[in-house]
């Protein structure tokens, strides 16, 4: 099964991975990724100063706990400090997210580090599939 695909029984809600998605992507410098998510965000109903916002998420307040607490999470399991996850990350985590939803943010960050890590190897061209995944329809140019 596709790792992607597996994504969509997730409990955790499509806006929240939108989010995810992104924050990985621009941390890892991924530009076939950024691009893809934010389009897909777009489709998905994000607003576009939600979009800019999400590198500047601590500071910014558009984002209720739950995405700050998905967002933080995102960024320790992409970056992985030496010493892992701090105790204050993880609690501040486990007061907006179940078990289960830790668990299937978990499963999301670790897929789009993935595909990151793919699509800078192979040098994928930000855009390039934009017809293929029906990508055209965010309006974005």
């Amino acid at each position: 099964m596709d790792l992607s695909s597996v994504e969509q029984e997730s409990s955790i809600e499509q806006n929240i991975r939108d989010l995810v998605h992104i924050r990985a992507s621009q941390i890892n410098g991924c530009g076939f990724c950024l691009d893809m998510h934010v389009k897909e965000a777009k489709i998905h109903g994000e607003s576009e100063l939600r979009l800019y916002h999400i590198s500047i998420w601590r500071e910014s307040t558009l984002f209720i706990p739950r995405e700050r607490a998905a967002l933080a999470w995102t960024e320790i399991l992409t970056k992985l400090p030496e010493q892992g996850v701090p105790d204050e990350i993880y609690n501040r985590v486990r007061e907006q997210l179940s078990e289960q939803e830790i668990s299937d943010l978990t499963f999301s960050i670790m897929t789009i580090n993935a595909w990151n890590r793919i699509n800078i190897a192979f040098k994928t061209v930000p855009g390039s599939a934009d017809a293929a995944f029906g990508l055209n329809k965010a309006g974005l140019i």
